[in-house]
């Protein structure tokens, strides 16, 4: 899962989904996964800012210089993670607790 190039094994599946408190069914996940590896130019299994601002709609945010401090450098988990926020499906208490591997990413201000 380190890689961009790498597939997802149902065990990677399984452990972003508990990760993810199973906010996604594991086809999202493998989803996001390609959305990830499409993004991930460089397939160094993490998405760098100069990445992230290659999506218009991000680079056009006007929040995405603080969004960028949260997103910069993001492995895959993380990143499915930092998504779990906006889910219909997470709960106040779950959008407010995610769990990142650097808890200094949650940090914008």
């Amino acid at each position: 899962m380190g890689s961009a190039s790498s597939m997802l094994t149902q065990y990677d599946i399984e452990e972003v989904q508990e990760h993810c408190n199973d906010l996604f069914s594991q086809q999202e996940i493998v989803s996001l996964y390609q959305r990830f590896c499409q993004l991930d130019r460089n397939a160094k299994g993490f998405i760098s800012a100069d990445e992230f601002l290659s999506v218009p709609e991000f680079a056009m945010n006007p929040l995405s210089q603080r969004l960028l401090k949260m997103v910069d450098g993001l492995n895959f988990k993380d990143f499915v993670a930092f998504l779990s926020a906006f889910s219909a499906r997470a709960s106040t208490q779950q959008k407010s607790e995610r769990k990142l591997s650097d808890p200094t990413k949650l940090n914008i201000l």
